[in-house]
């Protein structure tokens, strides 16, 4: 297993937002283990964190985003890809205003002020995400796919097809990604535009600090005012932003990546199913490891007992905020003799009544509610989404929304693979156990 990695001394650096101009300051600080990459923007009256996943990514165009409620992070991309470069787990970086600097258009400035700061190992294993089944999404005639691959690295092949624009062509590049090839290779590469879009977003007050000088802008001859520091620049630079928009799944990915045209837009769409793809890894790691609760622990808690046990077993519990449990679905099951003759399903009800068992294990995790067993009041959004049948392994999650006095409330989720079998929002009475 490779150890976590962070910055052994604080970086510091500064510039102007690529899209709106306004001056930024930024603080690059060491993360504690198992904090991942997070922003916090300072200039606001309480400083907001946002930290660096998919699961807070904003819709813009021509750039990525991170946002929490109102508050955004913009052009995170160039940062995060050489974090990703560094193979840096764990950072905090405070911003001082809403768009990261985006100096001459690359990633290089970030890549040295890190290099400098310095790489340290911490004591925590790195988890990463290896692709085992291809992916594939496609928007109009741009597409990305995502690999297995018999490497321990991240290999990018990307083809850029600007055919109808003499200034670029079409211009393919294939890489396998290291710290070293980034630093030599990648880093310098800037972000470029066509002169009609450049003359349109200033139009619109956006770039309007630019001048060709500082930022390549290209038409049919080449760049304006500039030149080419690889003849293949534009690819390359697009391979910067996929490997920054990679870093939203939240671990490391280990295999191939393929890229058609692809922009933020298709590199996030992936991003979020590669996500999916993590969740369930993770989830079949933890079926196979050894129970937290057996079933002969949940029988000392909890009053059922066949039939109606709905509860194998336990695999994870976070204090009393969070439990995950196992039930496995099998053709035994009694009431499958009549739900239905031919045609196996469990009852939804069942599917809820396990979620509120599961409730029930997470709310004796505390000391005051032991002896006492949670009687469901009420459910509410109640929603069954899907079929589970003979086969099927029924993973149970419940997060405690409210633990108050003699009464608790739980939101739960039951999903089978990444599919959602049903979800409802439960609301318990905790009563003494020799009451019932």
């Amino acid at each position: 297993m490779k150890l976590q990695k962070t910055i052994k001394s604080e970086a510091k650096i500064a510039g102007k937002g690529l899209f709106s101009g306004k001056d930024v300051k930024v603080v690059l600080r060491g993360g504690q283990v198992d904090t991942g990459i997070v922003f916090v923007r300072t200039d606001l009256a309480e400083p907001v964190t946002i930290p660096a996943l998919a699961e807070n990514i904003a819709e813009r165009d021509r750039r990525s985003a991170l946002k929490s409620g109102s508050v955004s992070i913009e052009t995170p991309e160039h940062c995060l890809a050489a974090i990703s470069a560094l193979e840096i787990d764990n950072l905090e970086i405070e911003i001082d205003g809403g768009e990261l600097p985006g100096f001459e258009g690359s990633s290089d400035e970030y890549f040295k002020a890190l290099s400098k700061a310095g790489i340290v190992e911490q004591q925590g294993n790195r988890k990463e995400l290896i692709i085992t089944e291809s992916v594939s999404i496609s928007e109009g005639d741009s597409s990305i796919y995502a690999l297995p691959y018999e490497s321990d690295s991240l290999n990018i092949t990307y083809d850029l097809d600007y055919t109808q624009h003499t200034g670029i062509g079409r211009q393919l590049f294939s890489c396998s990604l290291s710290t070293a090839y980034f630093g030599r290779e990648l880093s310098t590469a800037r972000t470029f535009c066509l002169e009609a879009e450049a003359r349109q977003m200033q139009a619109q007050g956006i770039g309007a600090h630019l001048t060709p000088k500082e930022i390549l802008v290209i038409n049919s001859d080449g760049p304006i005012k500039n030149s080419f520091r690889f003849a293949d620049e534009c690819v390359r630079h697009k391979v910067v932003d996929l490997i920054g928009d990679l870093m939203l799944v939240g671990r490391p990915v280990i295999g191939r990546i393929v890229a058609y045209k692809s922009g933020h837009s298709l590199n996030q769409k992936l991003a979020r199913r590669l996500v999916k793809m993590a969740k369930k890894a993770d989830d079949n790691e933890a079926i196979g490891n050894e129970a937290l609760l057996d079933i002969r622990k949940i029988q000392r808690i909890l009053p059922h007992r066949y039939p109606f046990l709905l509860v194998d077993k336990v695999i994870e519990v976070v204090g009393d905020k969070h439990i995950r449990g196992i039930k496995n679905v099998t053709f035994n099951e009694q009431f499958f003799q009549g739900h239905f003759p031919g045609t196996p399903i469990m009852p939804g009800v069942l599917i809820i009544e396990a979620l509120a068992q599961v409730s029930g294990l997470l709310f004796a995790q505390k000391l005051e509610h032991t002896g006492k067993l949670a009687v469901l009041l009420t459910m509410d959004k109640v929603k069954i989404r899907r079929s589970v049948v003979p086969g099927d392994q029924l993973i149970l999650l419940a997060e405690a929304v409210k633990i108050r006095g003699r009464s608790a409330m739980c939101k739960c989720k039951a999903m089978v693979g990444d599919e959602v079998a049903a979800e409802a929002i439960l609301k318990f009475m905790l009563v003494d156990d020799e009451v019932v």
